[in-house]
């Protein structure tokens, strides 16, 4: 496990496991390059997760990431779900379709979830991340025992001190910056907001565990900057979208080289938990809506009215998770953007 944590730290440049982007292609391709590669399984099928980690071991020797989701199981409420369908109803008439009758919770919490724990154990990836919070004590323990590498991403230190308290291995800092869904543990309280910046100096000050920063990071600027701060690695994910390994579609890629990566936005509309994306009417029309269903579920029928729209030529409705960097992307092969940014540092 020292081996590959030296290894982490030495080459600090993690491919960040956007869910949607992340593939075994990109995966490997950066680790292939000298950083880490991570694929995102938290909303995919144990036997689809499985697949794709044998997957990237099949084109690449090296260590990588797997990032699971750790968010609370969903708190159904039927009135809710049944207003927040009511309100989104128009948006589905726009396409001449009918909204669906209801929704669903459509993927477990790695929290609940053995058999991924069981699949994980029996895989040993080098590492395992946790996003949204923290699995049971037990499931860490067993990962470490395999000798697994485990990191938790942090807003705040109030959540610093409980993956201390927990025996994760390093930290991931998201800045308030970073593209995609916040990794907040407690959506009842108060988000801080901190920047990657900020909260990079008060982890290094207050906690003895390595920390890798994410939020806003593009290119080897930041990544210097970011390393002047403190951090031990840096994670991106924002960076990699328009790479051709990604599983970014066409739709994703030319709104990221468009005038509209200026102008990135954090919801709840979508998915069901706060996450960072290019504005769309969707975070509009959410913004004044009624309250969101809690997540995952309010993401089945967001992902639901993005198909619907997608096939009717629309990308008003779609997730495209991007960082406050995002206007900074680059289209080149993962491989490329990796080496050019170890060769700068």
């Amino acid at each position: 496990m020292e081996d590959c944590l030296a290894r982490i730290f030495t080459h600090p440049v993690i491919q960040a496991p956007m869910v949607g982007v992340s593939t075994p292609q990109l995966a490997a391709a950066v680790s292939n390059a000298g950083g880490v590669g991570s694929l995102g399984i938290g909303a995919s099928s144990v036997a689809a997760a499985q697949h794709m980690i044998e997957e990237t071991r099949g084109l690449t020797s090296a260590a990588f990431n797997v990032n699971v989701f750790c968010h609370p199981p969903a708190q159904r409420d039927q009135v809710l779900e049944t207003a927040w369908i009511e309100y989104l109803t128009p948006l589905f008439h726009e396409f001449d379709v009918s909204p669906p009758a209801d929704v669903k919770e459509i993927y477990k919490s790695f929290v609940e979830d053995d058999e991924a724990l069981r699949m994980l154990l029996a895989m040993r990836p080098a590492i395992v991340s946790f996003h949204f919070g923290l699995p049971p004590q037990e499931h860490i323990n067993a990962l470490r025992d395999a000798g697994i590498i485990t990191l938790a991403t942090a807003t705040n230190l109030s959540e610093v001190r409980l993956i201390e308290d927990a025996g994760i291995d390093a930290i991931v800092a998201q800045g308030i910056e970073a593209g995609g869904h916040r990794g907040q543990f407690d959506l009842s309280e108060h988000d801080l907001g901190l920047s990657m910046s900020v909260l990079m100096r008060l982890l290094v000050r207050n906690t003895r565990l390595p920390v890798i920063a994410a939020g806003g990071i593009m290119d080897t600027r930041g990544v210097k900057a970011a390393l002047t701060l403190g951090a031990a690695a840096v994670q991106m994910g924002t960076a990699f979208i328009l790479c051709p390994e990604s599983g970014a579609d066409s739709a994703y890629r030319a709104a990221l080289k468009s005038e509209r990566a200026a102008d990135t936005r954090l919801t709840s509309a979508i998915s069901g938990r706060p996450a960072r994306g290019l504005a769309n009417r969707f975070m509009e029309i959410g913004s004044i809506g009624p309250r969101v269903p809690s997540y995952p579920v309010a993401y089945d029928i967001g992902k639901t009215l993005y198909a619907v729209s997608k096939a009717q030529g629309s990308d008003a409705f779609g997730a495209y998770w991007a960082g406050q960097g995002a206007a900074l992307a680059r289209e080149v092969p993962a491989a490329v953007l990796v080496a050019s940014i170890l060769s700068g540092i």
